[in-house]
């Protein structure tokens, strides 16, 4: 469902990049997503359906360690972006290395419009661009297009739809003809 985290694709999704992050063979992990979004975020129904603030908050922390098995990765993530990313998908596309996006791509952190400050993707989002940029996000919950998320750093750049391809495979090639110890290092 728009390709939001519920409980089963944080599971899946940790244990793959821990598997791919342990493969002698890969050297980059590209990250993509089918439909029309990259992700939704948190999935609202899942969450509802538990009121239990210790579920919610395990939920949490389940997802905190998704984010933090691509940051522990030895291997660079690039975010490959066809759609929205909001919420805690804008945290995934900040958390990995690099990031291209379609130009009509949107981004941000729109909890706020929902009564729930977004401040887990708060974080990734301020260590990727400066903190009046990422506030400006949280506090406004306001989207914007692959373009002004270029200017101001969340991604390294906005492409024409039929350019994303070739462009995130471009950087990947460009990564995997490099020594693998000296980008463990970096």
């Amino acid at each position: 469902v728009r390709n939001a985290f519920n409980d089963e694709v944080i599971a899946e999704l940790t244990a793959t990049f821990t598997q791919l992050g342990q493969d002698p063979q890969v050297r980059v992990i590209v990250l993509a997503a089918k439909g029309r979004i990259f992700c939704a975020g948190h999935d609202l129904e899942e969450m509802l359906a538990h009121d239990d603030h210790a579920w919610q908050q395990a939920h949490f922390d389940r997802c905190s360690r998704l984010m933090l098995s691509i940051r522990n990765c030895p291997k660079p993530f690039i975010a490959r972006v066809q759609g929205a990313a909001v919420a805690a998908g804008c945290q995934l596309v900040a958390t990995c290395d690099l990031a291209y996006a379609v130009e009509t791509a949107k981004f941000g952190i729109n909890g706020i419009n929902l009564g729930l400050f977004c401040s887990t993707p708060s974080v990734a989002l301020s260590r990727a661009v400066l903190p009046k940029q990422a506030l400006d996000l949280a506090l406004t919950g306001r989207l914007i297009l692959a373009p002004r998320a270029a200017e101001i750093g969340l991604i390294n750049a906005a492409v024409a739809v039929e350019d994303l391809d070739q462009t995130v495979m471009e950087a990947a090639r460009a990564i995997a003809a490099t020594l693998p110890q000296a980008i463990g290092l970096g």
